[in-house]
């Protein structure tokens, strides 16, 4: 049980009955009013060298649920309340321990669905990500410094800024941001994954396609129309990018109350997939038909086994992909085109990221890109240490130098109790 605040050090000693010395594991009895509550270690982390910035204390227990409960109690008792959802990390962030991305990393790393994403959230933890962040930062900031003061001296800012070759270092600035853009998007595939809709007419093979990806008999599988009819959930992980495949009801005409919500819900899912895996019956040349979402849509041709056709992916048409469920043809060309069509390439370490943080790095683009071509149309440095401003002030974002409140406080609410 972990306890932070002004108050730790004096609830923690009342609980164990003696003084606490910092980062000292100290053997005692848990007691509460003269009850004997569990035999444990107390640990003292005096501020501000704890995880919060803090006084913090640590009672390790026995952890049985009773017990555990009857300790909380007495812990509330004393003058203590329960945390919040990411109190914690709020607390270590707001006093200066890590910055916002580093808070992040901490629930990316406890929902890592795959080794890589938790290397990756381990990574963005140590500050890696922060680190690339606050070195552009620190250089935009160098800019803004040369830019504003040519703002002093009108009748030859241009001049200086040519002489300070403020747009040799734009466009430097403008690749770095686009680099890690990309490194943030592989970083965003890890941490937050994709998620798959499997769609098509009935006994095309979606459940097929569902245990073959899957590895398992995750779905039933008969000759019988309309088997699924209501979303199957199977989570597996391709080559480190988690996946979540939902497979769904047979999209036909139906007069079946039950049927007809399956319908709408696989709808639903096919609306707010990532991507979508069409599946096609080759065997009744079901084959013609546009997907309705192409970008976003990858056609699974089925039963090559029966037409008698080669299995992968079809060289003039990218987004299709021959297989057969029946015999595992082209499951592997699947996977691979699964994974280039989301731009998950798997290549080298990376950290873990989110999509705020990529919208923030593209608001830093386009301010860069902007002032990139104010400097060569001449504008005004006014004008040119305005992009740059915004540049700074989005960039400030992915750290929570500039974050706003509300949006920290819808951060923070994800987190798990006790973190």
């Amino acid at each position: 049980m972990r306890i932070s605040g002004p108050l730790a050090l004096k609830i923690g000693e009342s609980i164990v009955g003696e003084p606490l010395p910092p980062r000292h594991a100290l053997h005692a009895q848990f007691t509460h009013e003269g009850e004997l509550l569990d035999d444990g270690v107390g640990l003292h982390f005096a501020a501000p060298n704890s995880f919060t910035g803090e006084d913090v204390v640590e009672l390790q227990g026995h952890g049985g649920p009773v017990v555990m409960q009857m300790l909380l109690n007495a812990v509330l008792a004393a003058g203590a309340r329960l945390a919040r959802p990411g109190e914690f990390s709020e607390r270590a962030f707001l006093n200066g321990q890590i910055d916002l991305a580093q808070a992040e990393a901490v629930a990316d790393l406890i929902a890592s669905a795959s080794t890589q994403a938790a290397r990756g959230a381990v990574r963005s933890l140590s500050g890696e990500f922060s680190s690339l962040v606050n070195e552009l930062d620190a250089d935009i900031l160098k800019l803004r410094v040369h830019v504003e003061a040519a703002i002093d001296f009108p009748d030859e800012e241009v001049e200086l800024l040519a002489q300070g070759r403020v747009g040799e270092q734009v466009e430097t600035l403008i690749g770095a941001v686009q680099s890690l853009i990309q490194r943030s998007r592989q970083g965003a595939l890890l941490s937050q994954g994709i998620s798959v809709a499997i769609i098509g007419a009935s006994n095309v093979g979606k459940s097929s396609l569902l245990n073959r990806l899957s590895g398992e008999q995750a779905a039933i599988v008969t000759d019988i129309p309309g088997t699924t009819r209501d979303l199957l959930k199977v989570d597996l992980v391709l080559d480190g990018l988690p996946v979540r495949l939902v497979d769904t009801a047979g999209l036909r005409d139906s007069a079946d109350p039950v049927e007809v919500e399956g319908l709408r819900r696989a709808r639903l899912a096919a609306e707010t997939a990532d991507l979508i895996l069409e599946v096609r019956d080759l065997a009744v040349a079901q084959v013609n038909s546009e997907p309705a979402s192409p970008e976003r849509t990858l056609c699974v041709d089925n039963k090559i086994d029966l037409v008698g056709v080669p299995a992968g992916l079809v060289k003039d048409s990218p987004s299709t992909v021959r297989v057969s469920c029946l015999t595992g043809d082209g499951i592997e060309a699947l996977r691979s085109a699964i994974k280039n069509r989301v731009g998950f390439t798997g290549e080298g370490s990376t950290f873990s990221a989110r999509q705020r943080h990529i919208e923030a790095l593209n608001a830093a683009l386009t301010a860069l890109e902007g002032a990139a071509q104010r400097l060569r149309a001449n504008a005004a440095a006014e004008v040119i240490a305005e992009e740059l401003r915004l540049a700074h002030l989005a960039l400030g974002e992915v750290t929570g130098e500039t974050t706003p409140d509300d949006l920290l406080g819808s951060i923070f609410a994800t987190f798990c109790i006790g973190k």
